[in-house]
Protein backbone atom coordinates (compact mmCIF):
# COMPACT_ATOMS: atom_id res chain seq x y z
CA UNK A 1 0.00 0.00 0.00
CA UNK A 2 1.30 3.43 -0.90
CA UNK A 3 2.09 5.81 1.95
CA UNK A 4 1.04 9.45 1.88
CA UNK A 5 4.65 10.33 1.03
CA UNK A 6 4.58 7.89 -1.88
CA UNK A 7 1.31 9.36 -3.11
CA UNK A 8 2.71 12.87 -2.91
CA UNK A 9 5.81 11.92 -4.88
CA UNK A 10 3.69 10.04 -7.42
CA UNK A 11 1.80 13.27 -8.07
CA UNK A 12 5.11 15.10 -8.39
CA UNK A 13 6.40 12.56 -10.93
CA UNK A 14 3.21 12.74 -12.95
CA UNK A 15 3.59 16.49 -13.16
CA UNK A 16 7.32 16.36 -13.97
CA UNK A 17 7.08 13.61 -16.62
CA UNK A 18 4.24 14.16 -19.08
CA UNK A 19 2.57 10.91 -20.10
CA UNK A 20 4.17 8.75 -17.38
CA UNK A 21 2.02 6.31 -15.44
CA UNK A 22 2.99 5.81 -11.81
CA UNK A 23 2.03 2.38 -10.48
CA UNK A 24 2.20 0.20 -7.39
CA UNK A 25 4.81 -2.54 -8.02
CA UNK A 26 3.54 -6.06 -8.61
CA UNK A 27 5.22 -8.87 -6.60
CA UNK A 28 7.37 -9.90 -9.58
CA UNK A 29 9.35 -6.66 -9.26
CA UNK A 30 10.17 -7.40 -5.63
CA UNK A 31 11.77 -10.84 -5.75
CA UNK A 32 14.89 -12.53 -7.05
CA UNK A 33 15.03 -15.90 -8.83
CA UNK A 34 16.28 -18.01 -5.93
CA UNK A 35 13.46 -16.90 -3.64
CA UNK A 36 15.70 -16.14 -0.66
CA UNK A 37 15.18 -12.38 -0.69
CA UNK A 38 12.19 -10.09 -1.15
CA UNK A 39 12.29 -6.36 -1.69
CA UNK A 40 10.02 -3.42 -1.19
CA UNK A 41 9.31 -0.29 -3.17
CA UNK A 42 7.03 2.69 -3.10
CA UNK A 43 6.41 3.24 -6.80
CA UNK A 44 6.94 1.68 -10.22
CA UNK A 45 7.51 3.66 -13.41
CA UNK A 46 7.92 2.19 -16.89
CA UNK A 47 9.13 4.95 -19.22
CA UNK A 48 8.84 4.84 -23.00
CA UNK A 49 11.86 7.02 -23.85
CA UNK A 50 15.25 8.22 -22.71
CA UNK A 51 13.76 11.68 -22.17
CA UNK A 52 11.26 10.20 -19.73
CA UNK A 53 14.03 8.28 -17.92
CA UNK A 54 16.00 11.51 -17.57
CA UNK A 55 12.99 13.41 -16.21
CA UNK A 56 12.19 10.66 -13.70
CA UNK A 57 15.77 10.45 -12.45
CA UNK A 58 16.02 14.24 -12.23
CA UNK A 59 12.89 14.35 -10.07
CA UNK A 60 14.24 11.58 -7.83
CA UNK A 61 17.59 13.36 -7.56
CA UNK A 62 15.92 16.60 -6.51
CA UNK A 63 13.81 14.80 -3.89
CA UNK A 64 16.63 12.45 -2.76
CA UNK A 65 14.52 9.39 -3.59
CA UNK A 66 16.32 6.16 -4.44
CA UNK A 67 15.96 4.62 -7.91
CA UNK A 68 16.36 0.91 -8.60
CA UNK A 69 16.82 0.20 -12.34
CA UNK A 70 14.95 -2.99 -13.24
CA UNK A 71 15.64 -5.15 -16.28
CA UNK A 72 14.54 -8.75 -16.62
CA UNK A 73 14.91 -9.48 -12.90
CA UNK A 74 17.14 -12.49 -13.57
CA UNK A 75 20.13 -11.34 -11.50
CA UNK A 76 21.28 -13.71 -8.75
CA UNK A 77 22.96 -11.32 -6.30
CA UNK A 78 20.04 -9.11 -5.27
CA UNK A 79 20.99 -6.08 -7.34
CA UNK A 80 17.37 -5.57 -8.44
CA UNK A 81 15.75 -5.44 -4.98
CA UNK A 82 16.01 -3.42 -1.77
CA UNK A 83 14.89 -5.23 1.38
CA UNK A 84 15.24 -2.49 3.99
CA UNK A 85 15.44 1.27 4.26
CA UNK A 86 13.44 3.96 2.47
CA UNK A 87 11.21 2.56 -0.26
CA UNK A 88 12.69 3.40 -3.68
CA UNK A 89 11.18 4.01 -7.09
CA UNK A 90 11.57 1.00 -9.36
CA UNK A 91 12.40 2.16 -12.87
CA UNK A 92 11.68 -0.64 -15.32
CA UNK A 93 13.09 -0.36 -18.86
CA UNK A 94 10.73 -3.02 -20.26
CA UNK A 95 8.86 -0.62 -22.56
CA UNK A 96 12.09 0.65 -24.15
CA UNK A 97 12.68 -2.43 -26.29
CA UNK A 98 13.13 -1.20 -29.85
CA UNK A 99 15.83 -2.21 -32.30
CA UNK A 100 16.85 1.25 -33.48
CA UNK A 101 19.19 0.24 -36.30
CA UNK A 102 21.38 -2.48 -37.77
CA UNK A 103 24.29 -1.16 -39.79
CA UNK A 104 27.00 -3.49 -41.04
CA UNK A 105 28.37 -5.21 -37.97
CA UNK A 106 26.62 -3.01 -35.40
CA UNK A 107 23.25 -3.43 -33.67
CA UNK A 108 21.72 -0.36 -31.98
CA UNK A 109 19.13 -1.52 -29.47
CA UNK A 110 17.28 -0.18 -26.43
CA UNK A 111 18.00 -1.40 -22.93
CA UNK A 112 14.62 -3.04 -22.34
CA UNK A 113 14.95 -5.42 -25.28
CA UNK A 114 15.68 -8.99 -24.25
CA UNK A 115 18.93 -10.67 -25.12
CA UNK A 116 16.89 -13.01 -27.31
CA UNK A 117 15.58 -9.95 -29.19
CA UNK A 118 19.21 -9.04 -29.95
CA UNK A 119 19.90 -12.58 -31.17
CA UNK A 120 16.85 -12.52 -33.42
CA UNK A 121 17.70 -9.10 -34.85
CA UNK A 122 21.25 -10.19 -35.61
CA UNK A 123 20.08 -13.42 -37.22
CA UNK A 124 17.61 -11.51 -39.37
CA UNK A 125 20.53 -9.49 -40.69
CA UNK A 126 22.62 -12.60 -41.34
CA UNK A 127 24.89 -11.82 -38.39
CA UNK A 128 25.65 -13.25 -34.95
CA UNK A 129 25.43 -11.64 -31.54
CA UNK A 130 27.32 -14.25 -29.53
CA UNK A 131 26.52 -13.48 -25.89
CA UNK A 132 24.46 -16.45 -24.71
CA UNK A 133 23.09 -17.17 -21.23
CA UNK A 134 20.38 -19.52 -19.98
CA UNK A 135 18.02 -16.64 -19.12
CA UNK A 136 18.35 -14.84 -22.46
CA UNK A 137 14.61 -14.93 -23.08
CA UNK A 138 14.05 -12.76 -19.98
CA UNK A 139 17.35 -10.97 -19.38
CA UNK A 140 17.40 -7.50 -20.89
CA UNK A 141 20.22 -5.68 -22.67
CA UNK A 142 20.47 -3.00 -20.00
CA UNK A 143 20.87 -5.57 -17.25
CA UNK A 144 23.26 -7.67 -19.32
CA UNK A 145 25.53 -4.64 -19.70
CA UNK A 146 25.01 -3.34 -16.17
CA UNK A 147 26.25 -6.66 -14.80
CA UNK A 148 28.83 -7.27 -17.55
CA UNK A 149 27.31 -10.69 -18.19
CA UNK A 150 29.41 -13.50 -19.60
CA UNK A 151 27.84 -16.80 -20.59
CA UNK A 152 29.05 -19.72 -22.66
CA UNK A 153 30.83 -17.94 -25.54
CA UNK A 154 33.24 -15.71 -23.62
CA UNK A 155 36.09 -18.01 -24.62
CA UNK A 156 35.86 -16.89 -28.26
CA UNK A 157 33.97 -13.60 -28.25
CA UNK A 158 34.41 -12.02 -24.81
CA UNK A 159 31.91 -10.85 -22.22
CA UNK A 160 29.37 -8.01 -22.48
CA UNK A 161 31.96 -5.25 -22.12
CA UNK A 162 33.96 -6.57 -25.05
CA UNK A 163 30.84 -6.79 -27.22
CA UNK A 164 29.65 -3.22 -26.63
CA UNK A 165 30.81 -0.26 -28.74
CA UNK A 166 28.79 2.49 -27.11
CA UNK A 167 25.99 3.29 -24.71
CA UNK A 168 23.35 5.89 -24.08
CA UNK A 169 22.79 6.44 -20.36
CA UNK A 170 21.20 8.75 -17.82
CA UNK A 171 23.32 9.97 -14.90
CA UNK A 172 22.09 10.64 -11.38
CA UNK A 173 21.14 14.28 -12.02
CA UNK A 174 19.25 13.46 -15.22
CA UNK A 175 22.11 14.26 -17.60
CA UNK A 176 22.00 12.11 -20.74
CA UNK A 177 25.22 10.64 -22.13
CA UNK A 178 24.72 10.16 -25.86
CA UNK A 179 27.49 7.71 -26.62
CA UNK A 180 25.99 5.40 -29.22
CA UNK A 181 29.16 5.22 -31.29
CA UNK A 182 29.66 2.63 -34.03
CA UNK A 183 33.44 2.83 -33.62
CA UNK A 184 35.98 0.19 -32.63
CA UNK A 185 38.46 2.95 -31.82
CA UNK A 186 37.61 6.16 -29.92
CA UNK A 187 40.44 7.56 -27.82
CA UNK A 188 38.78 10.82 -26.72
CA UNK A 189 39.39 10.77 -22.99
CA UNK A 190 37.89 8.66 -20.23
CA UNK A 191 35.87 5.68 -21.42
CA UNK A 192 32.59 6.25 -19.59
CA UNK A 193 31.08 3.29 -21.42
CA UNK A 194 33.43 0.87 -19.71
CA UNK A 195 32.84 2.60 -16.39
CA UNK A 196 29.07 2.21 -16.56
CA UNK A 197 29.19 -1.37 -17.87
CA UNK A 198 29.41 -3.59 -14.81
CA UNK A 199 28.38 -0.82 -12.39
CA UNK A 200 24.98 -2.48 -11.73
CA UNK A 201 23.01 0.73 -12.11
CA UNK A 202 24.91 2.54 -9.35
CA UNK A 203 26.57 5.13 -11.61
CA UNK A 204 24.00 5.59 -14.37
CA UNK A 205 21.02 3.97 -16.05
CA UNK A 206 21.79 2.46 -19.45
CA UNK A 207 18.97 3.21 -21.90
CA UNK A 208 20.44 1.95 -25.20
CA UNK A 209 23.59 0.40 -26.63
CA UNK A 210 25.48 -0.31 -29.81
CA UNK A 211 26.61 -3.93 -29.92
CA UNK A 212 29.16 -5.73 -32.06
CA UNK A 213 27.86 -8.29 -34.52
CA UNK A 214 29.93 -11.05 -36.09
CA UNK A 215 29.81 -13.18 -39.22
CA UNK A 216 27.94 -16.39 -38.58
CA UNK A 217 30.26 -19.42 -38.69
CA UNK A 218 29.67 -21.44 -41.84
CA UNK A 219 29.45 -24.67 -39.85
CA UNK A 220 28.94 -25.48 -36.17
CA UNK A 221 30.08 -28.63 -34.42
CA UNK A 222 29.08 -29.75 -30.94
CA UNK A 223 30.17 -32.73 -28.87
CA UNK A 224 30.14 -34.08 -25.34
CA UNK A 225 33.28 -35.91 -24.27
CA UNK A 226 33.94 -37.85 -21.09
CA UNK A 227 37.09 -36.86 -19.22
CA UNK A 228 38.57 -38.45 -16.08
CA UNK A 229 38.94 -35.20 -14.15
CA UNK A 230 39.04 -31.39 -14.51
CA UNK A 231 42.78 -31.43 -15.18
CA UNK A 232 42.14 -33.61 -18.23
CA UNK A 233 39.39 -31.22 -19.31
CA UNK A 234 41.86 -28.34 -19.30
CA UNK A 235 44.40 -30.38 -21.24
CA UNK A 236 41.69 -31.22 -23.79
CA UNK A 237 40.87 -27.51 -24.10
CA UNK A 238 44.51 -26.72 -24.80
CA UNK A 239 44.62 -29.46 -27.44
CA UNK A 240 41.39 -28.24 -29.06
CA UNK A 241 42.66 -24.66 -29.31
CA UNK A 242 45.96 -25.84 -30.75
CA UNK A 243 44.22 -27.90 -33.43
CA UNK A 244 41.51 -25.29 -34.19
CA UNK A 245 42.92 -21.85 -33.32
CA UNK A 246 40.23 -19.22 -32.82
CA UNK A 247 37.43 -21.68 -33.58
CA UNK A 248 36.50 -23.01 -30.12
CA UNK A 249 33.42 -21.04 -29.12
CA UNK A 250 32.44 -22.79 -25.89
CA UNK A 251 33.97 -25.31 -23.54
CA UNK A 252 31.74 -26.27 -20.61
CA UNK A 253 32.60 -28.54 -17.68
CA UNK A 254 29.74 -30.73 -16.42
CA UNK A 255 29.82 -32.92 -13.32
CA UNK A 256 28.02 -36.21 -12.83
CA UNK A 257 26.22 -34.69 -9.85
CA UNK A 258 24.57 -32.17 -12.14
CA UNK A 259 23.41 -34.94 -14.47
CA UNK A 260 22.02 -36.86 -11.48
CA UNK A 261 20.08 -33.77 -10.38
CA UNK A 262 18.46 -33.59 -13.82
CA UNK A 263 17.34 -37.19 -13.50
CA UNK A 264 16.02 -36.60 -9.99
CA UNK A 265 14.05 -33.38 -10.38
CA UNK A 266 14.16 -32.39 -14.06
CA UNK A 267 13.85 -30.66 -16.38
CA UNK A 268 13.65 -33.88 -18.35
CA UNK A 269 16.34 -33.81 -21.01
CA UNK A 270 18.08 -36.29 -23.25
CA UNK A 271 21.28 -37.57 -21.64
CA UNK A 272 23.84 -38.85 -24.15
CA UNK A 273 25.54 -41.39 -21.87
CA UNK A 274 23.91 -44.47 -20.35
CA UNK A 275 25.80 -43.95 -17.09
CA UNK A 276 26.53 -40.52 -15.65
CA UNK A 277 30.24 -39.83 -16.11
CA UNK A 278 31.87 -38.15 -13.15
CA UNK A 279 33.14 -35.43 -15.48
CA UNK A 280 32.36 -34.47 -19.06
CA UNK A 281 32.79 -31.44 -21.28
CA UNK A 282 30.51 -29.83 -23.82
CA UNK A 283 32.53 -28.32 -26.63
CA UNK A 284 31.31 -26.21 -29.54
CA UNK A 285 33.32 -25.07 -32.53
CA UNK A 286 32.51 -22.75 -35.40
CA UNK A 287 34.44 -23.31 -38.63
CA UNK A 288 34.78 -21.40 -41.90
CA UNK A 289 33.44 -22.56 -45.25
CA UNK A 290 34.92 -25.80 -46.54
CA UNK A 291 35.77 -27.40 -43.19
CA UNK A 292 33.71 -30.22 -41.67
CA UNK A 293 33.13 -29.73 -37.89
CA UNK A 294 32.28 -33.40 -37.35
CA UNK A 295 35.60 -34.42 -38.86
CA UNK A 296 37.37 -31.82 -36.73
CA UNK A 297 35.76 -33.08 -33.53
CA UNK A 298 36.42 -36.71 -34.45
CA UNK A 299 40.06 -35.79 -35.03
CA UNK A 300 40.18 -34.12 -31.63
CA UNK A 301 38.72 -37.25 -30.00
CA UNK A 302 41.34 -39.45 -31.65
CA UNK A 303 44.20 -37.11 -30.79
CA UNK A 304 43.10 -36.79 -27.16
CA UNK A 305 44.16 -40.31 -26.21
CA UNK A 306 43.72 -40.95 -22.49
CA UNK A 307 42.23 -37.49 -21.95
CA UNK A 308 38.88 -38.75 -23.30
CA UNK A 309 37.25 -42.14 -22.66
CA UNK A 310 33.94 -41.68 -24.49
CA UNK A 311 32.14 -39.10 -26.56
CA UNK A 312 29.15 -38.18 -28.67
CA UNK A 313 29.38 -35.83 -31.64
CA UNK A 314 26.13 -34.16 -32.68
CA UNK A 315 25.18 -35.28 -36.17
CA UNK A 316 22.25 -32.89 -36.59
CA UNK A 317 20.92 -29.55 -35.38
CA UNK A 318 18.45 -31.48 -33.22
CA UNK A 319 21.23 -33.37 -31.45
CA UNK A 320 23.20 -30.19 -30.99
CA UNK A 321 20.13 -28.53 -29.45
CA UNK A 322 19.68 -31.50 -27.10
CA UNK A 323 23.21 -31.09 -25.77
CA UNK A 324 22.75 -27.40 -25.15
CA UNK A 325 19.36 -27.95 -23.55
CA UNK A 326 21.03 -30.32 -21.11
CA UNK A 327 23.68 -27.73 -20.21
CA UNK A 328 21.20 -24.88 -19.93
CA UNK A 329 18.90 -26.96 -17.71
CA UNK A 330 21.51 -27.43 -15.00
CA UNK A 331 20.68 -24.15 -13.18
CA UNK A 332 16.97 -25.02 -13.10
CA UNK A 333 17.72 -28.45 -11.62
CA UNK A 334 19.91 -26.75 -9.02
CA UNK A 335 17.05 -24.42 -8.15
CA UNK A 336 14.64 -27.32 -7.72
CA UNK A 337 17.06 -29.16 -5.41
CA UNK A 338 17.74 -25.98 -3.43
CA UNK A 339 21.36 -25.07 -2.77
CA UNK A 340 22.85 -24.40 0.63
CA UNK A 341 25.35 -21.95 -0.83
CA UNK A 342 26.06 -21.05 -4.46
CA UNK A 343 29.30 -19.55 -5.72
CA UNK A 344 29.98 -17.82 -9.05
CA UNK A 345 33.76 -17.73 -9.10
CA UNK A 346 36.70 -17.53 -11.49
CA UNK A 347 40.21 -18.88 -11.20
CA UNK A 348 43.41 -18.81 -13.22
CA UNK A 349 43.21 -21.84 -15.50
CA UNK A 350 46.39 -23.48 -14.11
CA UNK A 351 44.83 -23.40 -10.63
CA UNK A 352 41.31 -24.50 -11.51
CA UNK A 353 41.66 -28.29 -11.14
CA UNK A 354 43.58 -27.98 -7.88
CA UNK A 355 40.91 -25.67 -6.49
CA UNK A 356 38.14 -28.16 -7.31
CA UNK A 357 39.96 -31.00 -5.56
CA UNK A 358 40.79 -29.02 -2.42
CA UNK A 359 37.40 -27.33 -2.14
CA UNK A 360 35.49 -30.60 -2.48
CA UNK A 361 37.70 -32.22 0.16
CA UNK A 362 37.36 -29.37 2.64
CA UNK A 363 33.59 -29.02 2.26
CA UNK A 364 33.02 -32.77 2.48
CA UNK A 365 34.90 -32.73 5.79
CA UNK A 366 32.53 -30.07 7.12
CA UNK A 367 29.23 -31.84 6.49
CA UNK A 368 27.37 -34.45 4.47
CA UNK A 369 26.77 -32.39 1.34
CA UNK A 370 26.69 -32.78 -2.43
CA UNK A 371 28.76 -30.55 -4.72
CA UNK A 372 27.65 -29.63 -8.21
CA UNK A 373 30.59 -28.03 -9.97
CA UNK A 374 30.04 -26.90 -13.54
CA UNK A 375 30.60 -23.92 -15.75
CA UNK A 376 32.53 -22.08 -18.41
CA UNK A 377 35.86 -23.73 -17.77
CA UNK A 378 37.27 -22.27 -20.99
CA UNK A 379 37.43 -18.84 -19.35
CA UNK A 380 38.00 -20.04 -15.78
CA UNK A 381 34.44 -19.39 -14.56
CA UNK A 382 33.00 -22.08 -12.28
CA UNK A 383 29.63 -22.41 -10.59
CA UNK A 384 30.64 -24.27 -7.46
CA UNK A 385 27.48 -25.01 -5.48
CA UNK A 386 26.82 -26.94 -2.26
CA UNK A 387 23.60 -28.92 -1.80
CA UNK A 388 22.00 -30.94 0.99
CA UNK A 389 22.59 -34.66 1.20
CA UNK A 390 19.91 -36.76 -0.46
CA UNK A 391 16.77 -36.75 1.68
CA UNK A 392 17.63 -33.56 3.59
CA UNK A 393 16.62 -29.96 2.88
CA UNK A 394 18.76 -26.85 2.86
CA UNK A 395 17.10 -25.41 5.95
CA UNK A 396 18.90 -27.99 8.10
CA UNK A 397 22.23 -26.59 6.86
CA UNK A 398 21.47 -22.92 7.45
CA UNK A 399 23.99 -22.72 10.30
CA UNK A 400 26.75 -23.85 7.89
CA UNK A 401 25.90 -21.60 4.98
CA UNK A 402 28.26 -18.76 5.84
CA UNK A 403 31.06 -21.17 6.77
CA UNK A 404 30.76 -22.99 3.42
CA UNK A 405 30.96 -19.70 1.52
CA UNK A 406 34.00 -18.64 3.52
CA UNK A 407 35.85 -21.87 2.76
CA UNK A 408 35.17 -21.43 -0.96
CA UNK A 409 36.04 -17.73 -1.08
CA UNK A 410 39.17 -18.10 1.05
CA UNK A 411 40.44 -20.72 -1.40
CA UNK A 412 39.48 -18.61 -4.41
CA UNK A 413 41.26 -15.59 -2.96
CA UNK A 414 44.31 -17.67 -2.12
CA UNK A 415 44.50 -18.93 -5.69
CA UNK A 416 44.31 -15.40 -7.11
CA UNK A 417 40.71 -15.79 -8.33
CA UNK A 418 37.56 -13.70 -8.13
CA UNK A 419 34.55 -14.17 -5.82
CA UNK A 420 32.28 -12.93 -8.60
CA UNK A 421 32.98 -14.05 -12.15
CA UNK A 422 29.86 -12.93 -14.01
CA UNK A 423 26.92 -12.27 -11.67
CA UNK A 424 28.22 -9.10 -10.05
CA UNK A 425 28.10 -7.97 -6.41
CA UNK A 426 24.55 -6.69 -6.01
CA UNK A 427 23.58 -6.59 -2.36
CA UNK A 428 24.26 -10.20 -1.47
CA UNK A 429 28.06 -9.99 -1.86
CA UNK A 430 28.68 -6.61 -0.23
CA UNK A 431 30.49 -8.07 2.78
CA UNK A 432 32.47 -10.42 0.57
CA UNK A 433 33.69 -7.54 -1.58
CA UNK A 434 34.64 -5.54 1.49
CA UNK A 435 36.57 -8.52 2.88
CA UNK A 436 38.33 -9.75 -0.25
CA UNK A 437 38.48 -6.59 -2.35
CA UNK A 438 41.65 -4.54 -2.80
CA UNK A 439 41.45 -1.51 -0.44
CA UNK A 440 42.83 0.86 -3.06
CA UNK A 441 40.30 -0.25 -5.64
CA UNK A 442 37.44 0.05 -3.16
CA UNK A 443 38.52 3.57 -2.24
CA UNK A 444 38.61 4.55 -5.92
CA UNK A 445 35.16 3.01 -6.45
CA UNK A 446 33.73 5.03 -3.56
CA UNK A 447 35.28 8.21 -4.95
CA UNK A 448 33.74 7.56 -8.38
CA UNK A 449 30.35 6.85 -6.82
CA UNK A 450 30.53 10.06 -4.79
CA UNK A 451 31.46 12.08 -7.88
CA UNK A 452 28.77 10.72 -10.20
CA UNK A 453 26.01 10.14 -7.64
CA UNK A 454 26.70 12.45 -4.68
CA UNK A 455 23.18 12.02 -3.27
CA UNK A 456 23.38 8.23 -3.49
CA UNK A 457 20.08 7.74 -5.30
CA UNK A 458 21.13 5.22 -7.96
CA UNK A 459 20.52 1.65 -6.80
CA UNK A 460 21.42 2.58 -3.21
CA UNK A 461 23.18 -0.15 -1.29
CA UNK A 462 24.23 -2.16 -4.34
CA UNK A 463 27.93 -2.91 -5.05
CA UNK A 464 29.15 -0.55 -2.31
CA UNK A 465 27.77 -0.55 1.22
CA UNK A 466 26.14 2.70 2.25
CA UNK A 467 27.82 4.64 5.01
Amino acid sequence: MLTSADQAFAARLTQAVPGIRVETPEPRYLQEPRGRHHGHAGLLVRPHSTAQVAAIVRACHDARVGVVPYGGGTGLVGGQIIETGPAPVILSLERMNAVRAITGHVLEIEAGASLQNAHDAAEGAGRLFPLTIASQGSAQIGGVLATNAGGVNVLRYGNARELCLGIEAVLADGTVISGLRHLRKDNTGYDLKDLLIGSEGTLGIITAATLRLFPRPAALGTAMMVVPNPAAALALLELAEARMPGCVSAFELISGQGLAFLDAVGPQVHQPFAQHPEWSVLIEIGLPQGLDPQDALAGLFEAAGDLVSDGVIASSDAQRAQMWTLRESLPEANKRIGSISSHDISLPLPKLAEFIDIARTQLSAMADIRINCFGHVGDGNLHFNAFPADGRDRASYENLRADIAQVVYDLVDGFGGSISAEHGIGRLKLRDLEHYGDPGKLAAMRAIKAALDPRGILNPGAVLAQN
